[in-house]
């Protein structure tokens, strides 16, 4: 992580957000201030403990106010402005959100019903944007239709699980960066995030209840299966032969399909997990029983399951989701191979579920 810089910092540095600081950097900076320490538990529980999760300085009422005037100037809090939630409370509620240069992000959370994987349980699942657009150019996706503007910085990341739970007024307990953006491609602000969401001064979410999902990055998913944080990997594959996967994700021309399979199996050997293969059919593209043969051959290798996801559609883009019976077909090929695979019934389509839809909805409205 990078070391702690904006306590002492010059007014040419750019003030650091509140949710962007670890527990160690904010002790450090409060001793450049000639305060103590314990000062710093008592920020991080005046920002993440969920009796408290204060939107301002002035509500941590323990702190000297001096004190709080000058971090308040250094370290800002920036909660990203809710423009428009769809959907309701007992159904996938989708947020969009403005950050405080304007731009506009998404964030789903998915209740507590078929969950991300298809089976039956109690998770209330976030899934988080990592980026404002995205530069990887997946066929499918709406967002990259509008192209890459940023980074989200490590608070930007925070923050939406934050919000989430103070709209719900539920407790996130599943995590998913599967929203706006490659967090590979983000990855010192991502992983600054993670340990922030799962650090017990944070939100105190365990890392086994987040999933990262990438579309391929392969020097990224090596570096993270050398990290301590038991982070569960989803790869968004869509397509088990280079032919096909390249049609729809031009991240394959440059890390092509068995290079992936072994930043993979690298990831399986290092953090002794299951990963996971998100698999959106698309009719007439990667639906074919040929592709579902590969795919289990593939998931076999690695133990790996299957996530089969019908294609959502998106306006300005060609796709289809194929019938239920040629999804069923696909689905039954695999179960046939032995692979543990689901089918999951998304929720959302009829509020823009998919990624960057209603931000981009927005976008060309205004």
């Amino acid at each position: 992580m990078s070391g702690y810089t904006a306590l002492s910092m010059s007014d040419s540095v750019k003030p650091l957000p509140l949710h962007s600081l670890s527990l160690g950097e904010m002790e450090i900076g409060l001793r450049a201030l000639g305060q103590p320490s314990y000062r710093a538990k008592q920020i991080m529980e005046w920002a993440y403990s969920r009796d408290k999760r204060v939107e301002s300085w002035e509500g941590m009422t323990n702190l000297p106010a001096a004190l709080r005037s000058s971090l308040a100037e250094q370290h800002p809090i920036r909660l990203p402005e809710v423009v428009q939630v769809s959907g309701s409370k007992d159904t996938t509620q989708k947020f969009l959100l403005k950050l405080h240069d304007g731009e506009l992000i998404e964030t789903v959370l998915i209740p507590a019903s078929p969950a991300l994987y298809g089976e039956e349980s109690d998770r209330r699942t976030l899934c988080v944007s990592s980026q404002v657009g995205c530069a990887y150019g997946c066929k499918f996706c709406a967002s990259g239709l509008d192209g890459w503007k940023r980074h989200l910085t490590a608070d930007e990341i925070v923050t939406q699980v934050l919000l989430a739970e103070k709209i719900s007024g539920e407790r996130i307990n599943n995590l998913v960066f599967m929203g706006m953006g490659e967090p590979m491609a983000n990855y010192a602000n991502f992983l600054k995030a993670v340990t922030i969401l799962n650090a017990p001064w944070g939100v105190g979410l365990g890392a086994r209840k987040m999933t990262v999902s990438t579309s391929g990055l392969v020097p990224r998913i090596m570096e993270l299966a050398d990290q301590p944080l038991q982070i569960r990997l989803a790869i968004s594959l869509h397509g088990a032969s280079d032919v096909v996967r390249s049609q729809i994700m031009p991240v394959n021309q440059k890390y092509p399909v068995a290079e992936l399979m072994e930043a993979c199996a690298y990831y399986c050997e290092r953090k002794k997990q299951m990963i996971t293969f998100e698999y959106i059919l698309i009719e007439g593209v990667n639906d074919a029983p040929t592709e579902a043969r590969l795919l289990a051959d593939r998931a076999r290798h690695l133990r790996a399951k299957i996530n089969l996801i019908p294609y959502n559609s998106v306006e300005g883009l060609p796709w289809n989701r194929p019938s239920e019976p040629a999804q069923e077909e696909f689905l039954a090929i695999l179960r046939d191979r032995g692979i543990a695979a689901t089918i999951r019934r998304e929720k959302g389509h009829d509020i823009d579920a998919a990624c960057g839809q209603l931000r981009r909805r927005m976008t060309v409205s205004v």
